[in-house]
């Protein structure tokens, strides 16, 4: 008997977020499908921790494809900056700024820190809402502790990637095969609980 699979949205137009938690998702009975599928306005983000942001994205994905969704909010906090740019990651130098842009303004902010003040860390807030109106979302939370780097390395990943310096690997995160991170990766850690959680709750 053919296994119908659950289609869920993924509430991200990012194409690296998108190819990680697809990835991520593999072999459990599920058909991960991307917003822009659906949804061609992403959600306004006007949240002001990852969990607001992260539900505001996956109850607007739900209420205009009809479907269950998931999303993550995510960001990077420097212990040296008080947490900056935290949930303003996406969009530190600005609105429309590319990973480029952000990199460099992390640098420019950086550049008087020494080596052992450049503790940081990457956190990701994931949801799954069973439709737009769901009052009892799923949620869990995954953090990824490193340095920032003085230069970017690495041609894996997206975003802040090339500056995160992870210590037990001895590599930047843009550096890891893409197994690894996800392995070890704030967003691998997230989805592992999340989905976790959706077993339990026979989802």
């Amino acid at each position: 008997m053919l296994k119908i699979l659950k289609k869920i949205i993924l509430a991200s137009n990012n194409p690296g977020k998108i190819r990680e938690i697809q990835s991520l998702l593999s072999g459990h009975d599920m058909e991960i499908l991307p917003q822009a599928s659906f949804v061609q306005e992403e959600a306004e983000e006007t949240g002001q921790t990852f969990l607001e942001n992260a539900l505001i994205k996956a109850r607007h994905a739900a209420r205009l494809s009809g479907l269950p969704a998931i999303a993550d909010d995510s960001g990077l906090e420097v212990d040296a900056l008080g947490g900056a740019p935290g949930v303003f990651s996406a969009r530190y130098a600005g609105a429309g700024a590319g990973d480029r842009e952000n990199n460099v303004k992390l640098l420019t902010k950086l550049t008087k820190v020494e080596d052992d003040l450049r503790t940081a860390r990457f956190r990701c807030v994931m949801v799954y809402v069973r439709d737009a109106e769901d009052a009892n979302p799923l949620i869990a939370e995954g953090t990824w502790e490193g340095k920032i780097l003085r230069e970017a390395r690495g041609g894996h990943g997206f975003g802040y990637d090339p500056l995160f310096f992870v210590p037990d690997q001895g590599r930047s995160s843009a550096e890891l095969p893409p197994e690894v991170k996800n392995r070890l990766s704030h967003r691998g850690q997230a989805l592992r609980v999340l989905v976790s959680k959706m077993a339990d709750a026979s989802i």
